[in-house]
Formats: C-alpha cells, structure tokens, sequence
C-alpha cells in the first residue's frame, strides 16, 4: 500500500547548532593561554669604527638539547654566567636544539652588561 497523505516538510530546528557552536566556543577558551610570551631583545650586528689595542675575549657555546658546552667543556646553563668573562660570546646551535632551549640561554645571558651575544647559522 502507497502512503496517500501528502509528504510535509518539518522545519528544521536550530537548537542542535547553536549548541555545537557553544561547545566549539567553550573548548576554544579552555584550551587557549592568555598569558604574554618573555620577549627578547635581539640586535643587529654593525661594523665599528672604533680601533682597539686589544681583540676582545671571545666565549664559544655549543647548544644542543641535552647539551651545553663552553669552549669544549660541558657547563650547566646556571653555572654559565660565572664562567664566562665579558667580551663576545659565539652561539652554535645543535640540528636537535629547540627554541625555548635557546631562549633560556639568551635569558640568562641577558643581565651582563659586557656581553655581547652573536647566535651564529
């Protein structure tokens, strides 16, 4: 038997979307941080023209994710600031080195005034 009553459109509710909707809402503002990231202040190398009697001491760190060495010994990243006297400090960063690895090392080197920090490719 065919069905003889004649076929009616519901209409559609939208309560079902608005409550995906909250819950994509919802999920995204648990999930997102709203504190500010430490910023860093990087600058550019420049030619001097001031002429010095002297070359300045020079520090050479290796960065690696495990590893930090300081003219070929092993140092801990607190440790560092003790160990290195004023001057240019030298950076070669490991394939392995993450970006916060490398951004604690800048950290701690920021409060010498004497530094001066050069992150070598």
């Amino acid at each position: 038997m065919r069905n003889a009553a004649p076929f009616t459109r519901r209409a559609v509710s939208l309560t079902p979307l608005i409550d995906v909707v909250f819950l994509l809402l919802l999920f995204f503002m648990l999930t997102s941080t709203f504190s500010t990231f430490g910023e860093i202040e990087l600058n550019r190398a420049e030619a001097s023209t001031e002429d010095r009697q002297e070359p300045a001491p020079r520090a050479f760190l290796q960065l690696g994710s495990e590893r930090l060495t300081l003219n070929g010994a092993s140092v801990a990243l607190p440790d560092l600031t003790t160990k290195i006297e004023g001057g240019l400090v030298l950076i070669s960063l490991d394939d392995d080195v993450t970006a916060q690895r490398l951004v604690d090392l800048l950290s701690t080197l920021r409060g010498r005034n004497d530094l001066n920090v050069l992150v070598l490719e």
